[in-house]
């Protein structure tokens, strides 16, 4: 079974029926580390991979860090709709760096990035805390990367950042 797919159905087994969250992922911190490891794992995967050539068409990748204050100061819903908006071109980037590479190393690496990133993002749409129904506008900073390992990096960076403190932020509302 694809890692992805076991990712989206693991969050979706674990939904509180009166609230869609991902209440097993954002309660027990162990499964955030879990992806957190795979993240490390698949970026080290690729870097092991033969020359890796630039890509001829640069991946736009989204530019992931931030302080830690502006971070606390934002709503939930806010923080929500930021991160998907970046898995959205990570996403994207993984997307058009497939069409790009012939070798099956990096393939194989692109298309788990791709299916744990979009996982992530079909998650992060399943709930909200605004009513009513929203759209994705985004005005992400973003940058142009011809090399792939930063789609790697951003991800990774993606991950143990943002999404890791995000899932923190919720376990203080969830996990009473």
């Amino acid at each position: 079974s694809s890692p992805g797919l076991l990712l989206l159905t693991s969050f979706l087994l674990h939904m509180k029926e009166d609230r869609a969250s991902p209440t097993r992922l954002v309660c027990d911190n162990r499964l955030i580390q879990k992806y957190i490891v795979e993240a490390k794992d698949m970026e080290k995967r690729v870097g092991q991979c033969q020359a890796l050539p630039a890509l001829s068409c640069p991946a736009v990748l989204p530019l992931v860090d931030f302080t830690f204050q502006q971070w606390k100061s934002k709503s939930n819903e806010t923080k929500r709709r930021e991160i998907l908006c970046d898995l959205a071109l990570l996403v994207g980037a993984a997307a058009g760096a497939q069409g790009q590479v012939s070798d099956k190393c990096r393939a194989r690496q692109l298309s788990q990035l791709y299916q744990h990133a979009n996982s992530f993002f079909l998650l992060l749409q399943t709930f909200s805390w605004e009513a009513g129904h929203w759209e994705l506008s985004c005005s992400p900073h973003s940058m142009e990367q011809t090399h792939i390992t930063s789609i790697f990096l951003t991800y990774r960076q993606l991950v143990q950042g943002k999404l890791r403190f995000f899932f923190h932020d919720l376990a203080k509302v969830l996990c009473k």
